[in-house]
C-alpha cells in the first residue's frame, strides 16, 4: 500500500513540476481558465497606452469581447489607426478616442476624466486599465540621468495614480469600479539593470493594492498584472530570449481581471521561479538576484540575453 501511495506521489509529484517548468502564468491565473464574458461584454473599459504593443493587443481583444472602449494615448493618428482595426459590438464605429498624455498635470487629468465619463452616458467608466509605461535602455542604479528619473516616474506612478485619485470618485458614486494596472515582474523581484524602472513598479504596486485594500468595501476591485518579458513588435535580432507573446499576456490580463484577480504574474521560467522565490523564500531569492546583478548589467550592455539560467555560474564567453 506504502509503494502504490509513493508512487502515486511521485507521479503527482512530477506531473506538477513539469507544468510549472511549462506555464507562463501563476497556477491561480491558470486555473481560472478562460475569460468571463459576461463581465466585459457591454462593460465601458478605458485603456492608457493604446495606441500599440499590449494595449493595442487589449484593445482588439476586448472589443472582440463585446466592450465599449476609451483608447488614450499621446499620438491621436496612432489611436485612430488602431480604432480602424477594431471589430465587435461596438467597434469600430463606437469606440471613443481620447488623446492623453499622463504627464501633463492634475487639470488636464481631471478633463480628461471628465471626457471619459460622458462619453457613454451615464454608465460611466466600468474598467480602468493603465497600461501606459516608459522604460529606458537597461543601465546601472548610478548612471541613470535626472531626466529618465524623473520621466520613468511621472509616466509610470504619478500619472496612474493621479488619473485614478480623479476617476475613483465617480466610481465610487456608482458603488462599483475595476482597476487594472500593468505592472511589472520588475515590481515584484530586484531587476539588475533597470532600477529605476523597476522602482516605479514597486510603487505603484504598493498604492494600487494599498487603495484597493481602502476601497474593496466600497465596490473598487483592483487587478495589478506583472509581465516578465513579453515580445514586442520589433523582436531583437538574434535574441534567445523566450519571451511571452503580447497576444498571450492581453489574453490572460483579460482573464485576470474578469476573474477579479487581484495579483497575477505571467511570464516563462526561470522569471516566474524567481517571482515564487522572492515572494515566498526571500532570502533565496534575493541571494539569487544578488549573484546575477552585475553579469545580467552585463549582458544588457552587449546585448545579450538578460534571463538566461548561464548567469547563474560564472562561466565567461572566450573571446
Amino acid at each position: 500500500m506504502m509503494i502504490i501511495l509513493s508512487l502515486l506521489f511521485l507521479v503527482i509529484f512530477i506531473a506538477f513540476f513539469i507544468k510549472f517548468l511549462t506555464a507562463d502564468g501563476d497556477f491561480t491565473l491558470l486555473s481560472k481558465g478562460k475569460v468571463k464574458r459576461e463581465e466585459i461584454e457591454d462593460k465601458v473599459i478605458w485603456i492608457t497606452g493604446a495606441s500599440r504593443g499590449i494595449g493595442e493587443i487589449l484593445a482588439k481583444q476586448l472589443a472582440s469581447l463585446g466592450a465599449k472602449l476609451i483608447l488614450s494615448a499621446r499620438n491621436e493618428a496612432d489611436l485612430q489607426h488602431v480604432k480602424q482595426q477594431l471589430t465587435g459590438k461596438y467597434a469600430p464605429r463606437d469606440v471613443m478616442i481620447l488623446p492623453l498624455d499622463l504627464t501633463s498635470g492634475e487639470e488636464t487629468l481631471r478633463v480628461a476624466v471628465e471626457k471619459a465619463e460622458s462619453f457613454f452616458g451615464a454608465a460611466g467608466v466600468d474598467y480602468m486599465i493603465h497600461n501606459a509605461a516608459y522604460e529606458r535602455p537597461k543601465s546601472t542604479a548610478l548612471d541613470v540621468t535626472e531626466e529618465t528619473l524623473k520621466a520613468t516616474l511621472n509616466v509610470n506612478a504619478v500619472g496612474p495614480i493621479s488619473l485614478t485619485r480623479m476617476l475613483v470618485p465617480y466610481m465610487l458614486k456608482r458603488g462599483r469600479g475595476h482597476l487594472v494596472v500593468m505592472s511589472s515582474a520588475a515590481g515584484k523581484t530586484p531587476a539588475p539593470g533597470q532600477a529605476v524602472y523597476s522602482a516605479s513598479k514597486f510603487a505603484v504596486n504598493g498604492y494600487f493594492h494599498t487603495l484597493r485594500s481602502e476601497l474593496c468595501c466600497k465596490g473598487i476591485k483592483v487587478t495589478v498584472v506583472c509581465p516578465g518579458p513579453v515580445e514586442t513588435p520589433n523582436p531583437r535580432t538574434g535574441s534567445t530570449e523566450r519571451r511571452v507573446s503580447s497576444e498571450r499576456c492581453a489574453e490572460l490580463t483579460i482573464v485576470a481581471a474578469s476573474h477579479s484577480i487581484k495579483e497575477a504574474w505571467i511570464s516563462y521560467q526561470p522569471v516566474l521561479a524567481v517571482m515564487y522565490l522572492v515572494q515566498y523564500m526571500p532570502s533565496v531569492g534575493y541571494w539569487l538576484m544578488d549573484k546575477i546583478g552585475g553579469k545580467r548589467v552585463e549582458a544588457a550592455a552587449q546585448k545579450g540575453n538578460t534571463y538566461s539560467l548561464n548567469l547563474l555560474f560564472d562561466r565567461k564567453k572566450e573571446s
